[in-house]
C-alpha cells in the first residue's frame, strides 16, 4: 500500500510539473506584477469593388503593408449578389480556393475564413458572383482581413 501511494504522488507530481510548464509562457508577464492584455482581433478593410452587371469576376489588390492575416470575410453592402467562390492568393504564390455558394443580401456578410497556417501576406482576392434575382442598385463587395 505505501508503494502504490510513493507512486500515486509521484505520477501527480510529475503531471503538475508539466502542465505547469505548459502553461508558464502563456502567463508571461503575470510574475513580474505587470498587468497582461489580450487585444481582440482587430478587422480592417483591404479594399472594395462595385459590381457591374456585365462582369461576373471581380479581384481586389492587397500589398504587403497592410501586413499579414489569419482570416478574411466579404461584406456587401447597398444591393445584394450570389456569391459564388473566392480565389484568396497569398504572396508565397500559393493559393486558396473557397467555395462560398452564398446569397447575400444588401448589408450582409460571407462566413468568416480562416487561412491555412499562421498570418498570412495576401497579395489579391479574386470573387466570383451574379446578380440574377436581386434589385438593381449595384452592391458595393468589401474586403475584410482579420489581424
Amino acid at each position: 500500500m505505501k508503494l502504490f501511494l510513493s507512486f500515486l504522488i509521484s505520477v501527480i507530481t510529475i503531471t503538475t510539473a508539466f502542465s505547469t510548464a505548459s502553461i508558464a509562457p502563456q502567463l508571461e508577464g503575470c510574475a513580474t506584477g505587470k498587468a497582461v492584455v489580450v487585444k481582440p482581433p482587430r478587422w480592417e478593410k483591404l479594399g472594395q469593388r462595385k459590381v457591374d452587371y456585365k462582369v461576373d469576376r471581380d479581384e481586389i489588390l492587397v500589398t504587403a503593408r497592410e501586413g499579414r492575416f489569419t482570416a478574411l470575410k466579404l461584406t456587401v453592402k447597398k444591393g445584394g449578389i450570389n456569391m459564388h467562390k473566392m480565389v484568396i492568393h497569398f504572396a508565397d504564390g500559393s493559393k486558396k480556393n473557397v467555395d462560398l455558394r452564398a446569397k447575400i443580401p444588401a448589408g450582409g456578410s460571407t462566413r468568416v475564413i480562416d487561412l491555412p497556417g499562421n498570418r498570412r501576406i495576401i497579395r489579391k482576392v479574386v470573387f466570383v458572383y451574379d446578380t440574377k434575382n436581386f434589385s438593381s442598385r449595384k452592391a458595393v463587395v468589401e474586403l475584410w482581413g482579420r489581424h
